[in-house]
């Protein structure tokens, strides 16, 4: 990859020569599949799109497009594992910007999205808290139908299995509270527990849980935040 971007900073029409570096079969068999591997590796659940949280991710996007920054195509922090939906038909090659130039659009792979987004668990949809979380919504709709349905059944199950992961921790079975913790890291929407995490440390904690205030109280457990908590 360090030999790629060398080759682009080099060429007379580095957008052209990344393009064509990208596509060609040589990256195909031996950069692509080692650089798809490691990034699902980082993914969360079974290789879910880091941009929806939802479907498989299959894709190897480019965060800062080719287009715009060429010199970036062989860039490690540059790379993002996504669907095809999210990928090629709702990113595609639109990248936004802030008035000073600055990217719009929070980093899935760098940047902790909770300062721009609110997850309301209870009907699955976000709510942005600034303009990158506005332009980041808007751009992946991240607020459809079958997303916000699919956040929900999330929320239930992981309070299915925080229950189960309580009872288990209580008996003093470690293999069943870990079985459990497991259940949740590895289904989709791993933004859901995330958020449920994040929320039970709120200030206004026991409002948003009080039709449940004992999963409040297991998800302030530093034992399952540990078990659950991305590293």
């Amino acid at each position: 990859m360090a030999e790629c971007t060398c080759d682009i900073v080099l060429a007379p029409e580095p957008k052209a020569r990344a393009q064509q570096l990208w596509s060609h079969s040589t990256v195909r068999r031996h950069v692509y599949p080692t650089l798809r591997s490691l990034l699902g590796e980082m993914a969360a659940g079974r290789e879910r799109c880091m941009y929806c949280g939802d479907n498989q991710g299959t894709d190897v996007d480019h965060f800062d497009p080719i287009d715009r920054h060429p010199m970036r195509a062989f860039d490690w922090t540059n790379h993002v594992l996504a669907c095809s939906l999210c990928n090629s038909h709702l990113k595609k090659a639109v990248f936004p910007l802030d008035l000073d130039g600055n990217p719009l659009l929070i980093d899935p792979t760098a940047e902790d999205p909770t300062p721009h987004l609110r997850l309301v668990l209870a009907v699955g949809q976000y709510h942005p808290l600034t303009p990158r979380g506005e332009a980041t919504v808007k751009l992946f709709d991240l607020n459809r139908g079958l997303l916000a349905k699919g956040r929900v059944h999330a929320f239930h199950v992981t309070k299915a299995c925080v229950a189960q992961w309580a009872g288990a921790t209580a008996k003093g079975d470690h293999d069943a509270a870990a079985h459990w913790a497991a259940v949740v890291n590895e289904q989709p929407m791993a933004d859901v527990v995330q958020a449920m995490l994040h929320q039970a440390l709120d200030p206004a904690a026991e409002i948003l849980f009080d039709d449940d205030p004992l999963l409040l109280t297991h998800l302030r457990e530093p034992g399952l935040r540990a078990a659950l908590l991305l590293r």
